[in-house]
């Protein structure tokens, strides 16, 4: 392995995940044929008119959240509207805006202290992609004929005679051996970073060989040192994470092991088991730069996982804003949105204020704040201890300046450590009531938690 640097700004970062035809609509006038109402039932191939403009109308909830980070879906010319089908990666949507509304988004974000990482969708195009309609168009004459795994007469229906991702003929496979396909890809990547954009997340970078990434790695290092490169993989991927490939990964382990707890499918022991399993899979230097979710576009929410359980989703977030690694917040989920599997995981972002849990809003804001004001919530020293088969501690950091959460999701009241019955330490965030200190002991209520730190140690930096 190199010696691997993740990029200084990650460790301090909160991401937000946009499903950018979702979020908000800015420009009416440049709205698709049969453009649906907002707030209407998702599908898997109606438009709702989300564009760039309405997410750079948005940039306050961003900033009042404390988001420091956006991780945009696709915005290049597509067909559908989650726009992994691209087209043309030289091209902004046109349903999404021109090159002028990108470039006011991207700078409205930057002057804001808002980083942007856009969606690298290059294991396959659309079959609306230039060069995949010329070679139907002219089959094996077609000088691009070798870009794809393709056998000729193309053959689309009832099944197709060419490569495709998942089996769908609308998703041609690129072919990754042609290093005309290579340099074309590597090109389209550093068109976008020398923009201004800050990291690429990488559509299903597994179903592609290695040594592709490591030349990608290359050519966007080499192009900015500091650009945040992240895998798209479910699994645990320490394979992919040896520092000649990625900065880190979607941490999808990670997630199920959080909602595991918080839906009381996995008891206290059987997580911390879990939780220490991900992170040695892990190696340390990527830790930081692990990008970990609760939910994402792939996914069902987490107010609908957790069945709207207000003290569930308490400790799901409370677990993932502690963790080592960038958190994410997918659209909506800060204000409790709802929904099943794809497509009802995509519903448009409610601005409606007053549909909005207000409760849940004001603690992930505070886990941002927390986060932010105490460093040893964003280190490395991260030790997880099970008080019984409901309740855990987590100890952030060491010393004066260590700091610990406790969650207690049963009925019976369980005891602290009995370091932790001094009065030197002071609830941070949390159910304060709950927590009862006296002579050398101190005990955490039923069906609660807390943050605790040093009473007498303030944050020695903000971010």
């Amino acid at each position: 392995m190199n010696n691997p640097v993740q990029p200084s700004w990650i460790p301090d970062a909160v991401f937000y995940q946009i499903f950018v035809e979702r979020f908000a609509n800015g420009r009416p006038e440049i709205d698709p044929e049969g453009v649906v109402p907002w707030g209407s039932t998702p599908t898997r191939g109606n438009f709702f008119g989300g564009d760039l403009p309405g997410i750079a109308r948005h940039l306050d909830h961003l900033e009042n959240l404390g988001v420091n980070a956006l991780y945009l879906t696709p915005i290049f010319e597509a067909d559908t509207n989650h726009r992994y089908d691209t087209a043309d990666y030289s091209r902004i949507d046109h349903r999404l805006g021109d090159l002028a509304d990108y470039q006011a988004l991207l700078g409205q974000a930057h002057r804001r202290g808002i980083r942007v990482v856009l969606d690298a969708v290059f294991n396959h195009t659309g079959e609306g992609h230039w060069a995949f309609r010329h070679i139907r168009a002219n089959g094996p004459h077609s000088p691009y004929a070798d870009w794809y795994h393709m056998e000729f007469p193309v053959q689309r229906d009832p099944k197709p005679n060419y490569g495709t991702f998942a089996g769908c003929p609308y998703l041609p496979k690129l072919n990754h051996a042609n290093p005309k396909v290579r340099d074309y890809l590597y090109g389209v990547a550093l068109d976008w970073l020398r923009t201004g954009i800050d990291g690429w997340r990488l559509d299903v970078p597994y179903e592609m060989e290695p040594d592709f990434w490591r030349g990608f790695r290359e050519v966007v290092k080499g192009e900015n040192p500091q650009a945040y490169i992240v895998g798209e993989v479910w699994e645990l991927a320490t394979q992919w994470l040896q520092g000649d490939l990625f900065d880190g990964t979607m941490n999808y382990p990670l997630r199920s092991a959080i909602l595991g707890f918080a839906s009381a499918k996995l008891d206290a022991r059987e997580f911390v088991k879990t939780m220490n399993a991900v992170s040695q899979a892990t190696p340390a230097w990527a830790r930081p730069g692990m990008l970990n979710l609760l939910g994402s576009h792939d996914t069902e929410r987490v107010w609908t996982h957790l069945d709207g359980d207000p003290f569930a989703l308490r400790v799901a977030t409370a677990l993932q804003f502690t963790c080592e690694g960038a958190p994410m917040v997918y659209y909506g989920d800060e204000i409790g949105l709802a929904g099943g599997d794809d497509p009802d995981n995509r519903r448009p972002m409610p601005w409606d204020k007053a549909v909005w849990d207000r409760g849940l809003l004001a603690w992930t804001r505070e886990l941002i704040e927390l986060r932010k004001a105490y460093p040893v919530l964003r280190g490395s020293e991260d030790a997880l201890v099970p008080l019984s088969e409901e309740a855990f501690l987590r100890r952030r950091g060491n010393g004066d300046e260590a700091v610990y959460l406790v969650v207690n999701r049963g009925e019976i009241p369980v005891e602290l450590p009995a370091d932790l019955a001094s009065a030197r330490f002071a609830v941070l965030l949390g159910d304060g009531d709950a927590v009862q200190f006296g002579v050398g002991r101190a005990t955490l209520g039923g069906h609660s938690l807390v943050v605790l730190g040093n009473a007498y140690t303030h944050p020695t930096s903000q971010c």
